[in-house]
């Protein structure tokens, strides 16, 4: 699976449940420790209300500049590019935008920014599993996603819905990493756990998903982000700046490549432009990954990761559409009376949402249904009988 940008290599959503769990905090010093491994790194401030990574890698503020082909040149510190709301707006300025408008920025920031080549990118995102998260499952094939929260018990049980989230949007499970998690006292170096002990661990477990490490509270953390300077760089062999540096290598050996078709794509089915290539399948392949997808007279052909194959009809497909304008949304009723869908109707255009769907358009003009993968394989003939 590629990016948006064929010279991205891997994309890592950092994400959280709640705020307060020093999420940014983690994804800088994260993203330091990789660049001084090696690896090419952008960070993405996917907090557009809240942004604070400039200020922790004590980016100065003023507008960024402008490639001659009209992209934004991100701003550059401790190794790592770096983009953020925060570099478009004064700094006391706050950013009031609705939901389409939030979307446009996000997209921006992937998309229209000069990352250049990079091993991976960054994505901070703001705590919740809101607007923000959706918008970016849905636009970029996500390599992964890491879970950020302290060892208390709200904190965990709240982390619990952001990793759900990410599963039922496929999204990839790196793992969990638990934030400050424990104190110790630099005078005597008694170990104080102010949030508990050994929730981070406890909850990977129970989900089955990896558990990448814990950090533990370190005073000097407040000062280096005020200060702009990432732990990793000022307190380099403290114990929460080598738990960092663990995670970073952790990561940079995880987030391979998702198997399946090459995402993102937009297919025009009446003309051909734009599908996408196929990719291979065997019986041991993921069973929700789509590995190919062709179209004919008969309908809709898809085969999936682990070699599985379906025909689906242009009309039992639209006829299957679960938009608001087809079903309820509270109840799940059919709104859609099948007498109004003609016999003949065509697909026209199939493009890639995320990791997770289908987005189609038909030749009646409705082009508002999200088709999840698995959605897609539990039909079998049409939900509707022909009229």
């Amino acid at each position: 699976m590629t990016s948006p940008d064929a010279s991205i290599s891997r994309m890592i959503a950092i994400s959280s449940g709640k705020g307060g769990v020093g999420k940014s905090t983690v994804a800088s010093n994260i993203a330091v420790a990789m660049a001084e491994a090696g690896l090419a790194v952008g960070v993405v401030d996917a907090d557009i209300y809240g942004p604070s990574i400039p200020g922790m890698l004590g980016i100065a503020g003023g507008k960024p500049s402008m490639t001659p082909e009209g992209k934004v040149i991100p701003a550059e510190a401790h190794g790592i590019k770096v983009i953020s709301m925060a570099m478009l707006s004064d700094d006391d300025k706050p950013a009031i935008l609705r939901g389409p408008m939030v979307t446009k920025y996000l997209q921006m920031f992937v998309r229209q920014v000069d990352w250049g080549a990079l091993d991976v990118l960054l994505l901070d995102l703001p705590p919740g599993t809101g607007d923000i998260q959706l918008t970016l499952a849905q636009a970029f094939p996500l390599s992964g996603a890491v879970v950020v929260s302290t060892p208390q018990d709200v904190s965990l049980k709240i982390a619990r819905r952001g990793l759900r989230m990410m599963e039922q949007v496929n999204v990839p499970i790196l793992g969990v990493i638990e934030n400050m998690s424990g104190f110790t006292c630099p005078s005597c170096g008694t170990v104080t756990h102010i949030f508990h002990q050994g929730g981070g661990e406890t909850i990977a477990a129970e989900l089955g998903v990896d558990f990448l490490g814990r950090i533990p509270l370190d005073p000097a953390v407040v000062d280096a982000g005020d200060d702009g300077a990432p732990l990793v760089r000022i307190a380099p062999s403290s114990p929460a700046a080598q738990a960092y540096r663990q995670i970073a290598d952790r990561l940079a050996q995880s987030a391979e490549a998702v198997a399946g078709i090459v995402t993102p794509f937009a297919w025009t089915v009446t003309d051909g432009t734009g599908k996408p290539d196929p990719a291979a399948s065997a019986p041991d392949g993921p069973p929700d990954r789509l590995a190919a997808l062709d179209h004919d007279s008969v309908g809709l052909h898809l085969r999936w990761a682990n070699g599985e194959t379906q025909t689906l009809s242009d009309r039992d497909l639209r006829l299957a559409c679960r938009c608001a304008k087809c079903r309820d949304e509270v109840t799940g009723a059919p709104l859609l009376d099948p007498a109004t869908v003609p016999l003949d109707i065509r697909l026209t255009r199939i493009w890639s949402v995320g990791n997770y769907a289908l987005g189609m358009a038909f030749t009646d003009g409705h082009d508002t249904g999200i088709y999840t993968f698995d959605h897609l394989q539990s039909m079998e003939t049409a939900e509707f009988e022909d009229v």
